[in-house]
């Protein structure tokens, strides 16, 4: 098929401002007019492979989501599965981080309109719902413990068995120390704040030994007020997860290496 005939078949399925820009013997660049929120628009390439034309996004797709992200939260989790759902609804298959789709025959047009809903459904990863932020973020900090401490060191959804049986007062982590343990807690908004806020005291009425760490989804959400009695109880805070891992990591170490 030629590429005029090609630009045909898109521009009939998907769109009148479709294009295709010649680059080197067998790959042509798809100009076209969606956008992602930045203003950028997708990048999508049509190249011969093996005697077949594929649909390619040259890596971009996963590129983009790992400006914000950490690139191992995309193969987890709730994320993981809205990607995986997105490639397999549309047919598309993940490359080791470049999503290709083959051209079936010469239905060039249905399978840019196929790549093009696949990437942007992709790409919705970062523009989760409040609520399923919220979901992921935990799922996040809960496997981001889970690297980076011994399973034999650490209990999730701690409560003290003898001060506190009906688990009135959790922690979303406790980490062992012989002498004084770390107490962990992943925060998302004010609620989560204000308990995190009241276990620490409850912690302290009854004379229980320990260190605190807190890790918010987002520092700059909380009240001004509830954030300040924090402050007051808990030892140590991050701002958020994403872009401290580092950081955090080097705390946890500190408490394992003693």
């Amino acid at each position: 098929m030629t590429a005029d005939r090609i630009v045909a078949s898109f521009r009939d399925r998907v769109c009148r401002e479709i294009d295709l820009v010649p680059e080197g013997l067998g790959r042509y660049l798809i100009a076209n007019p969606f956008e992602y929120d930045d203003g950028d628009c997708l990048e999508i390439a049509l190249e011969q492979r093996e005697g077949c034309w594929h649909l390619t996004d040259q890596g971009t797709t996963f590129m983009r989501l790992t400006y914000d992200l950490d690139e191992r939260d995309l193969h987890r989790g709730t994320r993981q599965k809205i990607i995986a759902n997105a490639l397999t609804a549309f047919g598309v298959e993940d490359r080791d981080g470049e999503l290709v789709l083959p051209v079936p025959g010469e239905r060039f047009g249905d399978a840019l309109f196929s790549f093009i809903q696949a990437v942007l459904k992709i790409n919705d990863v970062s523009y989760l719902s409040r609520e399923r932020v919220r979901s992921t973020f935990q799922e996040d900090f809960r496997a981001f413990l889970v690297d980076a401490i011994p399973d034999d060191r650490m209990v999730f959804d701690w409560r003290h068995e003898e001060h506190d049986p009906k688990g009135i007062y959790r922690a979303d982590c406790r980490i062992e120390h012989p002498t004084r343990p770390l107490i962990v807690f992943g925060l998302v908004g004010d609620g989560k704040t204000r308990d995190a806020t009241i276990s620490l005291l409850q912690y302290e009425k009854w004379g229980l030994l320990f260190r605190s760490l807190a890790v918010f989804e987002n520092q700059q959400a909380i009240g001004r007020n509830v954030l300040a009695r924090l402050t007051d109880v808990c030892d140590r805070q991050y701002s958020s997860l994403g872009a401290n891992r580092d950081r955090i990591r080097r705390s946890l170490e500190e408490v394992l290496a003693a």
